[in-house]
């Protein structure tokens, strides 16, 4: 594996796990990222469509509506079934958008699995701390579980594009975490 391969899948788990915190600021940095020419120059030609104005001001409306929507009690919950699967989308596309491989089974099959797997994975675990939290404030507490989601995907976000390296590897370790507590609950409700 080349230097460039890893990179790439690096800055795609890291943009991947922001959107499992919200699913459009991810693609609003990558929007800006590919519009500015901040990307390392291996962004496939048909992803350039990213960074045109029309796509800047669409995900930069939609962060903003989403952003906001998860202050609201009720709507949070609701926005969240929304939310699982788009996250899951969102991360598969911005993985397959940034991995240099050519061929388009391999790169798609990467982006599914290594993209849209962080990003569920994220989301399921985001989804369960919503629900504890509404479940123990009576959504009181939910106000400060989404501060710390858009911190989570604006940081992260970021940071993936300045520090994909290290950004990759924590949002890794965080897939790894939160996996295996989302299994653990996962058997004990099964019992």
């Amino acid at each position: 594996m080349n230097k460039e391969i890893i990179m790439a899948v690096l800055l795609g788990v890291g943009l991947s796990a922001s959107c499992g915190f919200r699913v459009f600021v991810p693609m609003l940095v990558t929007a800006l990222a590919t519009h500015f020419g901040w990307f390392p120059g291996w962004v496939h030609n048909q992803f350039a469509w990213m960074g045109s104005m029309a796509a800047i001001v669409a995900f930069g409306s939609a962060s903003v509506l989403e952003i906001a929507a998860y202050y609201i009690p009720v709507v949070d919950h609701a926005l969240d079934t929304i939310a699982t699967p788009l996250a899951v989308v969102a991360g598969t596309l911005l993985t397959s958008a940034v991995l240099p491989i050519n061929d388009e089974m391999l790169r798609w099959g990467l982006g599914i699995i290594v993209g849209g797997g962080s990003a569920g994975v994220i989301q399921s675990g985001t989804v369960i701390t919503r629900l504890l939290s509404g479940k123990f404030t009576m959504t009181t507490g939910n106000g400060i579980v989404a501060s710390g989601e858009n911190v989570a995907s604006i940081g992260g976000s970021v940071m993936a594009f300045v520090l994909p390296i290290i950004t990759g590897i924590v949002a890794l370790i965080m897939v790894w975490v939160m996996g295996g507590w989302l299994i653990r609950r996962f058997r004990r409700s099964a019992v």
